[in-house]
């Protein structure tokens, strides 16, 4: 646990008691604060109740005085599309608005890193696709390279539930949009920012809302090193932002298809192939078309980005390269569940929106696709000039008729359920092919989250 710094002695108010909320109480409490925890599910109250903690309806009238901060949750909105009540209540009354990732970079550092020989380093990863792969990657190689390291964010623990740093520790985070754009420190030595589209904008009030929440890592962040994904335009900007010119290698560009050999540091993947370039020359170049844990183009994005960080951490390209022959995948992201009859069946259910189901139909030639959920605006019509590889479409959950409507000359079938879903499309389809799980779209109408709809995949697969 990282015990909260500069609060001990005052009340503190927390709100929202998932994952972060209730690890923030506790750090709050190992700091010696006095927090005061809200959540409006009765299910949530309990359970922070069970743990021994009072509850205080920060709802009520004057129930805010005196506090010194309002600690909350990412899935709280706090200015689009309309603050939440005690939010607003917060924001009037001058109560500084904060969340655990600020709170965890104003406490991380101690009186023993005095004796450390080597200070211990923070990774941010940020981006609307890719993070959680990224993240896991530059962990993973870490571990494979000796160093400490501890992952957290929006993976694995919550930030304030780590444990101390170590002497030479690498702490790695995922952060979200929500998470940046509120957070009241921010300060990492390495930022990464793997790449932009439309994602989450009722809540940013548009793409320039959401680009400049994430932006906040990098702009407020400083940090030392910045891994910038130069295929959109909002990254091109970034990278152009932060450097200094074009040798300036503080910005280290990173791109899934273009040659970038003319900056001061970048790396980039063709053809399959990693290259990495310092002041215009080729310094280390690695062959991922057989690194089954990173199939794609975009997988080769995250590649890229990971790479980019770990050299800026010092580590050898030698050890990176062996790293990625090892790295298993994640869960719900292009994760391989088994081959049968020469059939591969692919979960990447964490594909929600239609640019990371794009990336995800791009990864195989010959796809037989299950996708459908709760729709996002628009559809999937996006997708038409990525539907080559998609042999036939299986369509399942509430947006199964819309999204057939959208598929044009595509073959398709209604199936409504998973497990029809996966019977059909394992019955058609020939050695060569991929049973893609992408599903363009959230999973509410049928499943709690996208871990429990890939979870209910791969048993079915399993079944077969």
């Amino acid at each position: 646990m990282i015990p909260v710094k500069g609060y001990a002695g005052e009340k503190v108010a927390v709100l929202g008691l998932g994952r972060s909320g209730l690890a923030t109480a506790r750090a709050l409490v190992a700091g010696g604060a006095t927090p005061l925890l809200w959540d409006d599910s009765p299910e949530a109250r309990a359970k922070a109740e069970a743990e021994g903690f009072t509850l205080t309806d920060l709802g009520r009238a004057g129930a805010l005085e005196g506090v010194a901060c309002l600690i909350t949750s990412p899935g709280i909105p706090h200015l689009y599309p309309a603050p939440n009540k005690i939010i607003a209540r917060a924001l009037e009354a001058g109560v500084p608005v904060d969340n655990d990732i600020g709170l965890f970079f104003r406490s991380f550092s101690t009186s023993d890193w005095d004796n450390f020989e080597t200070m211990p380093r923070v990774v941010c990863v940020t981006g609307s696709n890719g993070k959680s792969t990224t993240t896991a990657l530059i962990h993973h190689i870490l571990e494979v390279a000796g160093r400490p390291t501890q992952m957290a964010g929006n993976i694995g623990k919550g930030v304030l539930s780590i444990d101390p740093a170590r002497d030479g520790e690498v702490v790695v985070l995922e952060l979200s949009s929500y998470q940046t754009e509120l957070a009241r420190a921010l300060t990492p030595d390495v930022a990464v920012f793997t790449n932009l589209s439309p994602d989450h904008l009722d809540r940013h009030n548009g793409m320039g809302g959401y680009y400049a929440a994430k932006r906040r890592l990098f702009s407020e962040g400083g940090p030392d090193r910045a891994v910038v994904g130069v295929d959109e335009l909002e990254g091109r900007f970034m990278a152009n932002q932060l450097g200094m010119g074009p040798q300036d290698d503080r910005v280290i560009r990173i791109s899934s298809g273009q040659k970038l050999d003319q900056f001061g540091w970048s790396v980039f993947a063709r053809k399959g192939f990693l290259a990495e370039w310092r002041k215009g020359r080729q310094v280390a170049s690695i062959d991922l078309r057989e690194v089954a844990g990173l199939p794609g183009a975009h997988n080769h994005q995250n590649a890229c980005a990971a790479y980019a960080a770990c050299r800026a951490l010092g580590i050898a390209p030698k050890l990176i390269e062996g790293a990625f022959q090892s790295f298993a995948g994640l869960p719900h992201r292009s994760q391989l569940v088994l081959e049968r009859n020469g059939v591969r069946f692919i979960n990447d259910s964490k594909a929600t929106n239609v640019d990371s189901a794009a990336k995800a139909l791009q990864a195989f030639p010959a796809v037989r696709w299950i996708a459908g959920g709760m729709g996002k605006d628009g559809g999937i019509a996006a997708l038409q000039p990525h539907l080559g590889a998609v042999v036939k479409a299986y369509l399942i959950g509430h947006s199964a008729r819309d999204f057939a409507l959208q598929l044009g000359q595509t073959p398709h079938e209604i199936c409504e359920t998973m497990e029809r879903a996966v019977a059909r499309a394992a019955e058609e389809a020939q050695a060569g092919e991929v049973v893609l799980l992408a599903p363009a779209a959230a999973s509410f109408d049928q499943y709690p989250n996208f871990e429990k709809r890939g979870e209910d995949f791969v048993a079915r697969v399993r079944a077969l």
